[in-house]
């Protein structure tokens, strides 16, 4: 998790003005990676009681544009965040209980996947989503 000494570097050097709402988002996801808004929102009214929906939403948009935070949207699932930005990683998402884990790419950097076709795109990143049970629903599932 980084301290908030590194979280105001990474808002300056972003051009974004140092808030307590955006220091207390930056930490919320360090701490709860691939969390949907309801839980980023708690967490940061545990340090911040007055702050509204509004302005955690605002905070989150704001620092997925500056591309300090990243935003994930598996099928099926509310958007997630996590903090981990700068690598084309990916992720594996359990069918049952909807947890996330991070998967490094497979295949060298990124985008780490070549399109067979790109339509004259310049792709810099692939997005995988490998899906199964993670270890604790399957071994639920194999309980008798």
């Amino acid at each position: 998790m980084l301290d908030a000494t590194v979280h105001r570097q990474l808002l300056r050097e972003a051009s974004l003005r140092v808030t307590a709402p955006r220091l207390a988002v930056l930490r919320a996801v360090d701490e709860h990676p691939h969390a949907d808004t309801a839980t980023i929102i708690a967490a940061v009214r545990e340090q911040l009681a007055g702050v509204s929906h509004q302005a955690v939403y605002n905070v989150l948009a704001a620092l997925t544009e500056a591309r300090l935070l990243r935003r994930i949207q598996p099928p099926g699932s509310t958007a997630r965040f996590e903090s981990r930005v700068g690598d084309n990683h990916h992720h594996v998402v359990c069918r049952s209980c909807g947890a996330i884990a991070d998967v490094d790419c497979a295949v060298g950097k990124a985008p780490c996947l070549i399109a067979s076709d790109d339509h004259g795109f310049a792709v810099d990143e692939a997005e995988v989503i490998y899906w199964g049970l993670c270890p604790g629903c399957a071994a639920v599932q194999r309980t008798p």
